[in-house]
């Protein structure tokens, strides 16, 4: 195993909004599952440690409990309160990006359409819950539909909040080139997350296209792929569990190396509440495939 003494900048860096950054980062959704608060307490302070220095998060990543869960009595957790009752106050290298779009209105319904109304509220509620004064990265995340769908009066929205000094940079989440090129006519875009790993490959062009304008390419389920929400499975294509057999490595790590691979824009954030699995996954970035390996994963190979 590649585990031991590996740090996040195994990984190599990237300048995301003007900040350096390694690329292997950390997802805080799955945070949330354990009922024990303590544990993701645990995570991050240990994924801090590890080097990591890019957290992705969202105002829309909460526990179950409360309205949405039909129990008045017990108080939703959300991943943002967690990260700052772990790091707050922050290093000064930690660039924590959120997220904002359809998301949980504060009566706990589930809000799909959202106006530039509610992309403050959610703006703001971020704000106090990570307890700062500017957000480091918003990302603008959408529901895509059919034909033409216009992110121009949203992505407006939070360009005008960056503008009054309430967010520092801006992205976009779960997005097609078409809709990051209006987002750039507006203010500049930083990064893009959507999802992309070796068994979902339908924005190899949009992982090319983000590169060729120096923008991030950030996959979520990088590691879960098809199994998404779910999380990370045991059902591997062969191919993965052979490189990984010849590198005495997880199937994990190779789908999370494979991804390191396909460009220096590109930039992990697997998640987990394991501190187990997150010095895997950290380890990850140490994993160096051949182009035989990259050419069994990926009959496209690597850039």
């Amino acid at each position: 195993m590649i585990n031991e003494g590996i740090t996040a900048a195994a990984a190599g860096t990237w300048k995301l909004g003007g900040q350096t950054i390694h690329r292997m980062g950390f997802g805080s959704m799955r945070l949330t599952v354990n009922p024990d608060p303590a544990v993701a307490v645990r995570v991050l302070r240990r994924a801090v440690e590890l080097g990591v220095d890019h957290i992705d998060t969202a105002a829309f990543y909460r526990s179950p409990g409360g309205i949405l869960a039909g129990q008045a009595g017990e108080q939703a957790r959300y991943a943002t309160e967690l990260i700052r009752e772990a790091l707050w106050p922050y290093p000064k290298e930690l660039l924590i990006a959120t997220k904002v779009g359809p998301g949980v209105s504060p009566t706990g319904e589930w809000e799909a359409a959202v106006t530039p109304a509610q992309l403050r509220r959610q703006v703001e509620e971020n704000l106090r819950r990570l307890r700062v004064d500017r957000l480091d990265v918003v990302n603008l995340r959408i529901v895509k539909r059919p034909g033409h769908d216009s992110v121009a009066e949203r992505f407006a929205a939070l360009a005008a909040m960056r503008d009054e000094g309430l967010i520092r940079h801006l992205g976009l989440s779960n997005v097609r080139l078409d809709h990051v090129l209006e987002a750039t006519a507006i203010a500049p875009v930083v990064c893009v997350q959507n999802s992309y790993a070796i068994d979902i490959r339908r924005d190899d062009d949009l992982v090319q296209a983000c590169a060729d304008r120096g923008i991030a390419f950030v996959p979520f389920f990088a590691i879960a792929g098809p199994g998404r929400e779910d999380g990370a499975g045991e059902n591997h294509d062969e191919a993965v569990r052979k490189v990984a057999a010849d590198h005495g490595v997880t199937p994990h790590q190779v789908r999370l190396a494979w991804t390191l691979h396909q460009g220096r824009n590109v930039l992990a954030i697997p998640g987990t509440g394991s501190v187990e699995h997150l010095e895997e996954n950290v380890a990850a970035g140490a994993l160096r495939l051949g182009r035989d390996d990259l050419a069994r994963l990926s009959p496209r190979g690597f850039r």
